[in-house]
C-alpha cells in the first residue's frame, strides 16, 4: 500500500464509537494488558481534567484524573533526592500526601466501577466475536501508591547512577516500561518548570535509527489502514444501496455485478391507439411549453422595449441640467442684447434723423432754386413779349435778382455743355439735362456735416461686443439653439422676433446708404443681407422643418426695414425729373418688389405714384407763345420752350420707366393721361409743323413699353394714344401739302408700332400712298 499524507483530522477505529473511546482510554490509563506511550493527537494539554470513561457493552465506568502536570508531580513527591537538586524532601511529602488524598477517593471509585465494568464484560464477552473489541473490553487496572513509589525509586536510581535515562532499547527496557506505566498516570508527570528540556539531540546508534524508522513506517502504515477503513465506513452510511445491487467502494479490483434482465416479466399490451394517444398528450405538452415560451419571449421583447425607454428616458433626464444651462445662458443673453438695443435705438434714431434732414435740405434746395429759376425766367419772358418800349439796345431793364438768377443758371448749361463736349455727346438737347449741380460752398459744407454724422453713427457701438452688435454672431446663437432643439425654437417664434431684433443694427448699416445714387451698394452685396440669406438657406436644409417659417425672415427684414426707408427717399427726397436718381431707385425697388413681394410693398407703390403727380403738377411747364416768336429758333422764347418741352419729355420716360413695377393702369393715367395729352402734345399742337416735330414725336413713341403692344391680333391702340394717333394723322396731312416723303413714312412707322393700323390704312387710301402699302403688309 502507498504511503498517503498524514490526515489533519483525528483518526477513527471501524468498529463502533464505544469500542474506539474504550481503546483510547485504556491505553492512556496504561493498562497491564497494553501498556502503550499515547501517540501524538491524543496527548492531552497541561492544565485540563478530561474525562476518561472504560469500554463496555451495557455499561462504562469513569475515571476523573488530574492534569498530566499533577501525575507527574505524584511520584516526584516521595523521592528521597530532590530533582534536580532544586526542590526538599518537605515539600514534596506535602505535596504527595496532598495528592494522595485526592487519588484516594478517586481510587474508590475507579474500583468500584472497575468491578461493575468485570460483571459487565463476562456477561458481554460471549456476544463480543471480534477481537478488538474483547482487547478493549478488558479492565483497566489502576496502580496503587506503592507501585508508583517503587517505580519512581528506579527512576531516581537510574538517574544517579548514569546522569541520564539511556535510550538503549535493552538497557532501559525496564526503565521504559516503568515510565510508560508511570506516564499513563497523569498524576506522576513532572511540572512545566520541573522538566528538563534538551536544547540539542542526543546521539543515536544506527540500529536506534533503523528501529524508530520501522516503527514509523509502520504506524503510518496502520494510521492509512485505518483511514480507509473509516472512509469506507463514513461511503457506507452516506450511500443508498438501489435494485439489490452493491457498491464495492473499497479500492480493490472486483467488478461490478451487472444485473441481468428477467425475461419472466411481463409488459401490458401496447397498441397503435396507445402508442397514438401517448403521442398527442406528449404533442400537446409540447405544443403548451412552446406556448409558455413565445409568451415568455414576448415578454422579455417588452421588457427589452421599456429599458431601451427607459435608458432613452434616463439619458435625456441626464441631459436636462445641460438643457437647462443652454436655456438660461440663451435668455440672459437675449436679454443683454434687447437691453443693448433699447439703450442704443435713441442714438439710432437721432442719427437717422440728421442724416435723413440734410439730404432733404440738399433736394428741397435743388428743387426750389429750379421752381425760382422757372419763374423767373417765365416772367421775364412774359414782360419781354409784352412790353414794346425797349432800350436802344433792344434789351429790357430787369431786376438785380432776377439778373442774378439767370446768369448762374446760364452759366451752369454752359458748364454742361462743355462738358458734353468733351465726352463727345453731341446729340443732347438742352433740358434733358438734370440741374442739381450746387455751389462749391455748399457742396462743402454738405460734405462735412455728412462726415460729421458718420463719424458719430461708428461711435455708437465702440462700447459693445460683437456679440450684441454683428448680425452674424447674433444669428449665429441663434443657429444653435434651432439645430440642438428645434422644437422649442420653432415653438418660441424665433422667426417673428430675428427681424424686430435686428432692425437697429441694419438701420445703422443703412445710415450712409443712399438709394437715389448710382452708384450706392444693392442690398444682395450688404454684409447683412447675406448673413441673413445664409440663415435662411440652413434653414432650408433642414429636412425636420420643410415648412420652416425662417424663410420668411428675408422679407420681414425688408419689409420692416428696407421699405420704410425706401418710402421715406420717395415721399421727400426722390426727384422724378432726375433719370439718374429714378434709374437707380428703381433697381432697388425691382429687387424688392420683385423678388420679396409683400404687402408693404403697396404703401410703396402708393407712394411712387403720389410722388409722380406731384411732380407732374409742380414741375412740368411748357408756354404757349406765338408763332413769331418762337419761329426764330435763337430766340429766348424758343428756347425756354423748347427746354421745358425736353424737361416735360424726359419725366414722361422717367414715368414709363417704372414699367412692371407699377400697374398699367396708373403708368397710363400718369404718363398719357395726365403728361402726354395735357402737355406734351399742347406743345406739339403749338409748333412749325417739320422735321423737329417728326422726331419729337418719335421720342415719345420710343419711351411707350412694348408689351402695351405686344398682341398680335391688336389692330387699334390703346384708348390713351387717341388723342396722340390724331394729332399724327394731322401732321401727315400737313406734311403731304409740302411733299416731306421721309416725314410722313416716319409717321407711318409711329402708327403701325403703337398699333394703329387701321388709321395708318385709312391715311394711305386717302392720300393714295400705295408705296408705303408695303410697310403694313411687312408687319
Amino acid at each position: 500500500m502507498a504511503h498517503r499524507p498524514k490526515r489533519t483530522f483525528r483518526q477513527r477505529r471501524a468498529d463502533s464509537s464505544d469500542s474506539d473511546s474504550g481503546k483510547e482510554s485504556s491505553a492512556k490509563l496504561g493498562s497491564p494488558r497494553e501498556p502503550a506511550a499515547p501517540s501524538p493527537e491524543e496527548k492531552e494539554l497541561p492544565g485540563e481534567t478530561v474525562k476518561r470513561p472504560l469500554r463496555g457493552r451495557r455499561a462504562q465506568g469513569q475515571i476523573w484524573a488530574s492534569s498530566r502536570r499533577v501525575a507527574e508531580a505524584a511520584p516526584r513527591a516521595g523521592s528521597d533526592t530532590p530533582y534536580e537538586g532544586d526542590t526538599g524532601s518537605d515539600s514534596e511529602n506535602t505535596l504527595l500526601e496532598s495528592r494522595t488524598i485526592e487519588l484516594s477517593a478517586d481510587e474508590e471509585d475507579g474500583i468500584r466501577h472497575s468491578s461493575e465494568s468485570k460483571d459487565e464484560q463476562s456477561s458481554s464477552s460471549n456476544n463480543c466475536s471480534s477481537p478488538e473489541e474483547k482487547e478493549f473490553s478488558s479492565v483497566v487496572r489502576i496502580p496503587d501508591a506503592a507501585f508508583i513509589k517503587a517505580a519512581r525509586r528506579k527512576r531516581e536510581l537510574a538517574r544517579a547512577q548514569d546522569d541520564y535515562i539511556s535510550l538503549d532499547v535493552k538497557q532501559t527496557s525496564n526503565i521504559s516500561d516503568t515510565k510508560k506505566n508511570s506516564d499513563e498516570d497523569t498524576e506522576s508527570e513532572p511540572d512545566d518548570h520541573e522538566e528538563r528540556i534538551s536544547f540539542t539531540p542526543k546521539p543515536q546508534t544506527l540500529r536506534q535509527r533503523m528501529t524508530e524508522e520501522t516503527t514509523t513506517r509502520s504506524e503510518e502504515s496502520q494510521d492509512d489502514e485505518n483511514q480507509d477503513i473509516w472512509e469506507q465506513q463514513q461511503m457506507r452510511k452516506a450511500v443508498k444501496i438501489i435494485g439489490g445491487r452493491d457498491t464495492d467502494l473499497s479500492h480493490s479490483s472486483e467488478s461490478q455485478k451487472v444485473k441481468k434482465f428477467d425475461t419472466s416479466i411481463s409488459f401490458p399490451p401496447v397498441n397503435l391507439e396507445i402508442i397514438k394517444r401517448q403521442l398527442n398528450t406528449r404533442l400537446m405538452l409540447l405544443q403548451d411549453t412552446h406556448r409558455a415560451h413565445l409568451r415568455e419571449y414576448e415578454k422579455y421583447i417588452q421588457d427589452v422595449k421599456s429599458s431601451k425607454s427607459m435608458i432613452q428616458n434616463l439619458e435625456n433626464s441626464s441631459n436636462q441640467a445641460l438643457n437647462y444651462k443652454f436655456y438660461k445662458s440663451m435668455k440672459i443673453y437675449v436679454e443683454n442684447l434687447i437691453d443693448c438695443l433699447n439703450e442704443k435705438i435713441i442714438s439710432i434714431q437721432e442719427i437717422e434723423s440728421s442724416m435723413h434732414a440734410l439730404l432733404l435740405k440738399q433736394a428741397m434746395t435743388l428743387m426750389k432754386r429750379r421752381q425760382d429759376e422757372l419763374k423767373h425766367e417765365s416772367t421775364y419772358l412774359q414782360q419781354l413779349s409784352r412790353k414794346a418800349e425797349t432800350s436802344t439796345n433792344g434789351s429790357m431793364a430787369i431786376d438785380e435778382k432776377t439778373q442774378w438768377i439767370l446768369e448762374e443758371m446760364e452759366s451752369r448749361r454752359v458748364q454742361r455743355r462743355q462738358a458734353r463736349v468733351l465726352s463727345g455727346n453731341c446729340n443732347h438737347e438742352e433740358g434733358i439735362s438734370s440741374d442739381d449741380e450746387l455751389p462749391a460752398a455748399d457742396m462743402t459744407d454738405f460734405q462735412n456735416s455728412q462726415g460729421d454724422i458718420l463719424q458719430d453713427h461708428k461711435k455708437i457701438f465702440e462700447d459693445v461686443h460683437d456679440d450684441f452688435c454683428n448680425i452674424q454672431n447674433i444669428l449665429l446663437k441663434f443657429q444653435q439653439w434651432r439645430e440642438k432643439f428645434p422644437e422649442s425654437y420653432y415653438e418660441a417664434f424665433i422667426s417673428f422676433c430675428i427681424p424686430k431684433l435686428l432692425n437697429p443694427l441694419i438701420r445703422i448699416q443703412l445710415i450712409d446708404w443712399n438709394p437715389l445714387k448710382l452708384n450706392s451698394i444693392g442690398l444682395k452685396q450688404m454684409l447683412w443681407f447675406t448673413s441673413i440669406e445664409e440663415y435662411v438657406s440652413n434653414s432650408v436644409k433642414d429636412s425636420r422643418k420643410e415648412d420652416s417659417s425662417d424663410t420668411k425672415i428675408l422679407a420681414a427684414v425688408i419689409n420692416k426695414t428696407i421699405i420704410p426707408r425706401l418710402t421715406d427717399f420717395v415721399e421727400f427726397i426722390w426727384d422724378p425729373l432726375s433719370t439718374s436718381q429714378t434709374t437707380s431707385l428703381i433697381t432697388h425697388c425691382r429687387m424688392i418688389l420683385e423678388e420679396h413681394s409683400t404687402c408693404e410693398n403697396e404703401g410703396l407703390l402708393k407712394s411712387i405714384v403720389s410722388r409722380i403727380k406731384k411732380a407732374i403738377e409742380d414741375d412740368v411747364f411748357i408756354p404757349l407763345y406765338p408763332k413769331s416768336a418762337v419761329e426764330n429758333k435763337t430766340s429766348p422764347h424758343s428756347k425756354f420752350q423748347e427746354r421745358q418741352f425736353w424737361s416735360g419729355l424726359k419725366l414722361f420716360r422717367n414715368i414709363l420707366l417704372w414699367n412692371g413695377l407699377l400697374p398699367d393702369e396708373a403708368l397710363q393715367e400718369l404718363g398719357l393721361g395726365k403728361l402726354l395729352n395735357r402737355y406734351l402734345i399742347i406743345a406739339l399742337l403749338n409748333a412749325v409743323p417739320g422735321s423737329d416735330v417728326v422726331k419729337k414725336c418719335s421720342e415719345v413713341t420710343a419711351c411707350l413699353p412694348e408689351r402695351w403692344f405686344a398682341n398680335p391680333a391688336m389692330r387699334t391702340s390703346i384708348p390713351q394714344l387717341a388723342n396722340f394717333i390724331q394729332f399724327l394723322l394731322q401732321l401727315a396731312h400737313k406734311l403731304s401739302r409740302s411733299e416731306l416723303r421721309d416725314e410722313i413714312k416716319e409717321i407711318i412707322r409711329i402708327l403701325m408700332k403703337i398699333k394703329a393700323f387701321n388709321q395708318a390704312e385709312s391715311f394711305i387710301e386717302e392720300h393714295h400712298l400705295d408705296d408705303l402699302r408695303s410697310l403694313i403688309e411687312k408687319v
